[in-house]
């Protein structure tokens, strides 16, 4: 009986929260019986964050946050890892502090799956309105678009993969979901969206749409890169995911879009060897 309930609890707090979106990365978390185990060199990078880096409004504009693909040493791991930062580099190795919220969340005007005003409408204030651009313009050329999902909170990560390593055990849920302070989501620069037919949301069919081509070769106008691009799965750590786009500024965007490299490539060509 007590598993059952558990079972009853754990599906009741993600369908209200998911509604009816599919699996994927979209909703990657880490439970709270996990965080404990967050390696030492984790830590390091959380202790290496400053205060005031955390209190820091985020609204620091791209010439302030810009750093090169050959930028290094300390003053580059501090610009990268500052959560504020329009760069700020969150993935399995590095990540933010729990206690991190953007405080200029605001709603885009933009069409979502949803209705509800709540958390994973919201965006960073830059992004959005970078965000109706880019939905103005894919319009523009005959593409129409939906917010699937955007910022999550820390607490949200944790109860959201609680009920994946339930569902699914710790291993398998590790295959598709970060820790806890890892997800793109939490950064507030982060959005998946979809077709506005709402088909394909999060879902690996959603390449081969029209919106996804749109996407791939008109994202980084406005600011905005596939974050996990095909063929560079051993660099982010992830699967391609079309439909996840994360804003980092024009000049960024269009650096690596030329370049036709990742985030982590950019930030950090001397673990990856990029050039």
């Amino acid at each position: 009986m007590k598993k059952i309930l558990t079972a009853v609890v754990g599906m009741t707090f993600l369908l209200c929260y998911l509604g009816w979106e599919n699996s994927g990365h979209t909703f990657d978390t880490k439970p709270s019986s996990i965080v404990n185990k967050i390696s030492r060199d984790e830590k390091r990078v959380k202790e290496s964050i400053s205060d005031a880096a955390m209190e820091a409004n985020g609204k620091a504009s791209d010439d302030e946050k810009m750093i090169s693909a050959d930028t290094n040493g300390a003053e580059g791991v501090a610009a990268f890892t500052d959560p504020s930062s329009l760069l700020v580099l969150v993935n399995k190795q590095y990540g933010l502090p729990e206690e991190y919220r953007p405080r200029d969340l605001v709603y885009p005007d933009v069409p979502f799956l949803f209705s509800d005003k709540i958390d994973k409408r919201k965006m960073r204030e830059e992004a959005a309105k970078a965000l109706e651009q880019l939905f103005s313009g894919a319009k523009e050329d005959g593409i129409s678009l939906m917010g699937v999902s955007a910022y999550r909170s820390y607490k949200t990560q944790t109860d959201l993969f609680d009920y994946y390593v339930h569902r699914e055990g710790e291993k398998a849920a590790e295959t598709f979901s970060a820790f806890p302070g890892h997800s793109e989501h939490e950064t507030g620069l982060a959005i998946d969206v979809t077709g506005g037919d709402g088909r394909c949301a999060a879902e690996d069919c959603f390449a081969d749409t029209e919106a996804a081509k749109w996407l791939a070769e008109h994202a980084h106008e406005y600011g905005f890169i596939i974050r996990y691009p095909e063929g560079k799965e051993q660099i982010t750590g992830y699967k391609y995911e079309p439909w996840h786009i994360r804003y980092v500024g024009k000049k960024s965007a269009k650096e690596m879009a030329e370049r036709g490299i990742t985030l982590e490539e950019f930030l950090t060509p001397e673990q990856t060897g990029a050039k």
